[in-house]
């Protein structure tokens, strides 16, 4: 009850002076803080281009160059790792004993061929079979006449002149 006593004490003066004061920070407020009361319509845009349209291209070369890039790099690994283990299985001691015996009987097939050859008693001719090629050859008017037939029946010859052979 004492609010309402106090107010029926206060004077209309008073009073109108009290509305115009809070009307007067009302207006205040109003223009001081008019800009933020400011609204626009709500518009939504997608930021992605698939949907918005906006650079769509762009969007989808650089995609494109993404996955063809992350593919390359999967087969590049791949095949680096496949080219470790070629390597790997290269470098087994078998392997090595293996080339290693070719070499010397490569090396002692070609020692006999050119025994018979340039040998004490050396052949006219004579024929070799290697792994499916035949290689034959024939002594000549002073050449030597190679002839290397492979498997599928294509030949290469090779001539040399003996003469030109001095130590």
């Amino acid at each position: 009850m004492k609010i309402k006593e106090k107010i029926k004490n206060i004077s209309i003066t008073t009073l109108i002076n009290l509305l115009f004061v809070c009307n007067f920070i009302f207006l205040f407020m109003l223009i001081f803080f008019s800009d933020a009361l400011k609204a626009d319509e709500i518009l939504y845009k997608f930021k992605s281009p698939s949907f918005s349209g906006i650079n769509t291209s762009s969007h989808y070369l650089t995609i494109e160059n993404q996955e063809s890039t992350r593919v390359k790099d999967i087969k590049e690994e791949i095949e680096a790792y496949q080219d470790e283990l070629a390597r790997e299985a290269d470098n087994t001691t078998l392997a090595r004993f293996i080339r290693n015996l070719e070499s010397r009987i490569y090396a002692q097939l070609s020692r006999q061929m050119v025994e018979q050859l340039f040998g004490e008693t050396p052949q006219t001719s004579g024929s070799l079979e290697l792994e499916g090629n035949t290689i034959e050859y024939k002594v000549e008017n002073e050449l030597i006449t190679l002839t290397i037939t492979d498997e599928t029946g294509g030949t290469t010859s090779i001539t040399v002149p003996i003469g030109s052979f001095t130590f």
